[in-house]
């Protein structure tokens, strides 16, 4: 009898299988029933489609809950969870966050750059196009996706009219932008298509770009129109919030617990800040890079530095395709008065930056290294990564710098609290803004407000896309906190457990475990660390 059909028996008589395999198998069925069908070649995102397989979505949830896990390890214990976290997401977004009703940003199919984390931040729809991936001239099966990924956009921005009927005005507003900025990259891909495939043989590829920019404009005069009926609330609501973090992201912490901590951090920035500043006062200023070539010089003695100082430390292994991975994104030259928040502070010293781009280190280990376990080998659904990925990456700031990596550049160490005092400061108002206490823009002002020396001040646009997509996933703009007092905690329990076996600790063997248990919530890896 195949696998499957003794799971579905299990089901209906209630005895539960006490294999793990049941595990896996359930999980593909899972990831299958999450693809959504095609309504007119685009998936769909109906009412009468959620409706319609409503009953399905039930039967998995009964499957998953009739596996008796008792007797497993626990990395086996922790899969179940991340397959039930991720159903809590579906049911959640079916429920609650709706994305495809009240987020026109929804609809966005277009990508044209590779996000730092294992999948791109915020809800996105089953349909992208991700131009990052592309090589022109485009060939072969290439050619074919990506004239099928084209051709969709009509339809699905058509399908979009029907659905979005939500009353969500900071997700309209900000989304529209997005749709316009969509318009732009077609624009650009139109371009490239004119110049690799002019050619009668490729016409298809033209007409479609084509239907698509008309597509796109039809969209925005609509979303538009439809704009001033917008009058509603963009957040979720204390409650929700607390259930989703609780439920799908695995973050044990509540809203107010929130709250609470991301004030202490942001408090805790500062007055580092300060005494940093005050233990510095008799040190030269820092200086930034203001022509390209002294840019080029500061960046590769940056990655330099950063891998020596990994490597001499014995602070993490080192493994071949981390520099590589590095070097892929050492930044670009900014003039001076064009700076936004981060490279500010990248034409000083890049290292704090180049610290958080452990995400590349993530990404390159997901490329070349995925994680043998089918549950574990891609990213999480539903940015459930987030406390892990954006979690260390924030982390190892602080962590690299305790460790030594400024020792020799003293005034660097301020830079690391501006930083963390940007974060503290940009989720403590996304927060506000989830529970209906302040609109998007007011929330952008507490981000500006205290994050120190006036670095938000300068770019609107950084502030508008972080904001909106703090609004638009729940939890984001928080992660970078939680995620690290998360980690540090972990860290606590681990060195006093190894203490208390007589071991002594390093940060290395910290990281290595940490980092083997797949882009999974952290506190999914502290139940496996811990048991251990």
């Amino acid at each position: 009898m195949k696998l499957r059909s003794i799971i579905l028996i299990s089901v209906l008589t209630g005895q539960a299988p006490d294999n793990y395999e049941a595990l896996p198998a359930l999980f593909h069925d899972w990831r299958e029933f999450e693809n959504p069908p095609l309504l007119k070649g685009a998936p769909d995102y109906t009412e009468r489609q959620f409706r319609k397989r409503h009953r399905s979505f039930r039967l998995l949830q009964k499957r998953l809950a009739a596996i008796d896990t008792a007797g497993w390890s626990a990395s086996r214990k922790v899969d179940w969870q991340i397959v039930e976290a991720e159903m809590n997401g579906y049911d959640f977004n079916r429920r609650i966050l709706k994305s495809w009703e009240r987020d026109p940003t929804f609809y966005q199919t277009v990508w044209m750059y590779q996000s730092d984390v294992p999948a791109h931040e915020g809800p996105t729809n089953h349909a992208l196009l991700e131009h990052w991936q592309y090589t022109f001239p485009l060939k072969g099966e290439a050619k074919e996706k990506f004239l099928r990924e084209l051709e969709l956009i009509p339809s699905f921005l058509k399908q979009a009219e029907e659905n979005l009927t939500g009353n969500a005005r900071d997700l309209w507003i900000a989304g529209i932008k997005d749709i316009r900025d969509q318009g732009k990259n077609l624009k650009t891909i139109e371009g490239q298509l004119q110049k690799h495939h002019n050619n009668s043989r490729d016409k298809k590829l033209l007409i479609a770009v084509e239907k698509a920019q008309t597509a796109n404009k039809a969209f925005i005069r609509w979303l538009e129109e439809k704009a001033p009926d917008k009058t509603g609330p963009s957040g979720i609501g204390k409650d929700n919030y607390t259930w989703y973090q609780n439920k799908v992201h695995r973050v044990p912490l509540t809203w107010g617990e929130e709250v609470q901590l991301l004030q202490r951090e942001l408090d805790r920035a500062w007055s580092s800040l300060k005494l940093e500043e005050e233990r510095n006062k008799n040190l030269a200023p820092m200086q930034s890079a203001d022509t390209p070539e002294q840019f080029a010089e500061l960046t590769e003695e940056g990655v330099q530095r950063m891998m020596r100082f990994l490597k001499e430390n014995d602070i993490m292994v080192i493994k071949d395709n981390m520099e590589p991975a590095l070097r892929e994104h050492m930044g670009k030259y900014v003039p001076k008065g064009e700076r936004n928040f981060f490279s500010i502070g990248l034409h000083m010293d890049p290292l704090p930056l180049y610290s958080h781009f452990y995400h590349w280190f993530d990404l390159a280990e997901v490329r070349d290294n995925p994680h043998p376990n089918p549950i574990r080998g891609g990213p999480p659904l539903y940015n459930m990564y987030d406390s892990k990925n954006e979690g260390i990456a924030t982390a190892v700031e602080e962590m690299f710098m305790h460790a030594g990596l400024y020792d020799d550049s003293p005034r660097s160490r301020e830079i690391v609290w501006i930083m963390l005092a940007q974060r503290a400061a940009r989720g403590l108002g996304s927060l506000y803004a989830h529970a209906n206490i302040m609109t998007m823009a007011e929330a952008g002002q507490v981000h500006v407000k205290w994050t120190p020396r006036g670095w938000m001040e300068r770019e609107p646009h950084l502030l508008q896309f972080e904001q909106h997509l703090y609004l638009r996933q729940p939890g984001y703009g928080t992660c970078y906190i939680t995620g690290k007092y998360l980690i540090e905690n972990l860290m606590t329990q681990y060195a006093e457990k190894i203490e208390t076996e007589g071991k002594p600790f390093a940060l290395k063997s910290f990281l290595d475990q940490f980092n083997s248990k797949g882009n999974i919530p952290v506190e999914l890896i502290r139940q496996e660390m811990m048991a251990n």
